[in-house]
């Protein structure tokens, strides 16, 4: 079985969650059950399948979060942890960071 990467996050409230890639096929899996009928996005559907599969740390349900900033904060880095998105936000900010320091 595949060694599958984790990564810390902290919320802007100070929350420290434990994010845990689940795999290609998990990923795929929860993109597809997201979805209604018709194919649109379900919010709570994908929120409830990030805290199963991927928030392993504190382990919540939507229901344990006091507001929803917090809560969409937190869904949202995950998805884009699972998806790979958070390494191009990092990439941009180490980009922006290494231009800002050459210049004096």
């Amino acid at each position: 079985m595949a060694n599958f990467k984790q990564k810390t996050f902290e919320s802007k409230k100070g929350t420290t969650f434990l994010f845990q890639h689940p795999g290609v096929r998990m990923v795929s899996k929860i993109n597809d059950q997201s979805k209604n009928k018709h194919g649109v996005l379900s919010e709570e559907r994908m929120s409830e399948l990030m805290l199963k599969h991927v928030i392993v740390q504190p382990k919540r349900t939507i229901d344990d979060f006091e507001d929803y900033s917090e809560y969409m904060e937190v869904v949202n880095k995950a998805y884009a942890f699972i998806t790979g998105n958070d390494e191009e936000e990092q990439s941009d900010d180490n980009e922006e960071g290494s231009e800002g320091q050459g210049q004096a």
